[in-house]
């Protein structure tokens, strides 16, 4: 069966997360019971996944009392996981939600030093693992893991003839494409990155995506645009994917989760257009959620139905 997906994470977190009537510095403030969630890009790919009904194995760095109440969590949620232990804590982060103004305010933590055997055993895991479609390489990297880590994933999912598909940002992007991947998902500043600009309009984006195809080893480039949507290129297609309207609760794991319905709809066969229709539903299905919640299966449906309608050519 080679629909296997692995999921990838270097830098997980639990995500907490509570709402406030209003913030106001120097004061107590109480909030509301807090949620907790697994969280970190590869495992958010994941937990989507599995919410689309499919199925993927996420490999993951964990480590101390954090960790296993991490663990915890995902088993909770009944994916298949290969988690490596480290010597340091995973780490925490806080989603506060401003009740009377709607805003959301995010605090994201740094994860303690990885170690070369921990990040190694990350690579070995996938190795062992047979039958491999796709390897997602989600979210950023923790301290002590190299930025060229991705160069050598690719070359695990070139000997296993799987396609890499990378969503990260800064050097590790860079890195990634140099080493040669099959997609990248970049928001505007991460494509601007890329091409050696500070600032790209969504009118530069089919034009920086071809520059990246034709300088970086790289197949397809997914610029997530956030409410405006998505465009798809490829060498030979660049594809507009509009959204509609959605009441936006929170844009946390929007992108994990769109990356989860490309990915998805890909390993099921379908075609280019209709995986990257699929993932904006999913992306904007998340965002109609509260806190670190992802998308629901019943909202990407019907999203998907207003989206696949829509699509053109630029």
């Amino acid at each position: 069966m080679r629909d296997k997906i692995i999921t990838l994470t270097f830098n997980p977190a639990i995500d907490k997360s509570a709402s406030v009537p209003l913030l106001i510095p120097e004061k107590k403030l109480n909030c509301t019971i807090p949620t907790y969630e697994p969280g970190g890009g590869g495992i958010n790919v994941s937990r989507a996944i599995r919410r689309l009904e499919g199925s993927s194995t996420a490999i993951y760095l964990a480590g101390g009392y954090t960790g296993r109440i991490f663990t915890k969590l995902i088993s909770a949620e009944g994916l298949d996981i290969l988690p490596i232990k480290t010597r340091g804590s995973t780490r925490e982060n806080v989603v506060i939600k401003e009740m009377q103004s709607n805003l959301q305010y995010r605090f994201g933590m740094p994860g303690e030093k990885v170690y070369p055997r921990e990040w190694q055993k990350c690579l070995t895991a996938i190795e062992q693992i047979k039958d491999v479609a796709y390897i997602v390489a989600s979210g950023s990297l923790q301290s002590g893991v190299p930025p060229d880590i991705f160069g050598k994933i690719s070359e695990i999912a070139r000997s296993k003839n799987a396609r890499l598909i990378v969503d990260t940002s800064a050097e590790p992007l860079r890195r990634a494409v140099e080493a040669g991947v099959y997609l990248i998902k970049p928001n505007l500043k991460e494509l601007a990155s890329l091409v050696n600009k500070d600032f790209l309009s969504i009118d530069q984006v089919a034009d920086a995506s071809k520059e990246v195809i034709r300088k970086f080893k790289c197949e397809i480039v997914i610029t997530s645009l956030g409410p405006e949507g998505a465009i798809l290129v490829t060498k030979d297609t660049t594809f507009k994917i509009t959204v509609p309207n959605v009441r936006v609760q929170s844009t946390v794991g929007a992108g994990d989760s769109m990356l989860a319905g490309i990915v998805l709809s890909l390993a099921r066969k379908k075609n280019l257009i209709a995986s990257a229709q699929y993932g904006v539903a999913c992306g904007s299905a998340a965002t109609m959620n509260p806190g670190t919640e992802l998308c629901h299966l019943k909202d990407v449906n019907l999203l998907y139905s207003i989206i696949s309608k829509n699509a053109s050519s630029i």
